[in-house]
Formats: structure tokens, C-alpha cells, sequence
């Protein structure tokens, strides 16, 4: 008797809302965690800035009890380069 194992991959595309656009390069793509972190705030306060259009985000499907984000990398890199404004 043989046994075969059979393996179904599944590949996630998440369709951005305000372009319209499929990102399937999901490295690209951080969680509210990771993004609190590197910014050294808390969840809640990534969370804050998403729902008061502060922070551009990806919407997911509502999964559990919170509303799921990703956040693209250069959204973040460009929140944390220097202002290209003259400094009095």
C-alpha cells in the first residue's frame, strides 16, 4: 500500500481598495505589530492613525475580533524620511 500526500498551497492576494491594484509581493506588506514596533508606538495607536486617515492602509477581510491591516513598506519608509522642508 503506498501513500501519497497531497499539498494544496493557497496564494493570497490582497486587492488595495484605493487603487485597485492586486500586491502579491507580500513582503511588501507589514502587519499593524510590525509597524508599531519599528515606530516604537503601540498597536492601538497604529490602529488610531489607519482609522483617522493618517496612516495609508490595506483593509482585510474582518477575521476575529479586530479589523485586519497591512501597511505597504514604502508607506512607512516615507513617514520616516527627513522632511525635504527648509529648517528655519
Amino acid at each position: 500500500m503506498h501513500s501519497c500526500a497531497i499539498y494544496q498551497f493557497e496564494v493570497n492576494f490582497v486587492r488595495d481598495q484605493k487603487e485597485d491594484e492586486v500586491v502579491q509581493d507580500e513582503a511588501d506588506l507589514l502587519t499593524v505589530r510590525e509597524v508599531a514596533k519599528k515606530l516604537r508606538v503601540d498597536d492601538t495607536t497604529v490602529r488610531r492613525w489607519i482609522k483617522n486617515g493618517v496612516l495609508e492602509a490595506i483593509t482585510l477581510p474582518h477575521r476575529g475580533t479586530r479589523q485586519a491591516y497591512r501597511i505597504r513598506r514604502s508607506t512607512l519608509d516615507a513617514l520616516l524620511e527627513p522632511s525635504q522642508l527648509p529648517v528655519n
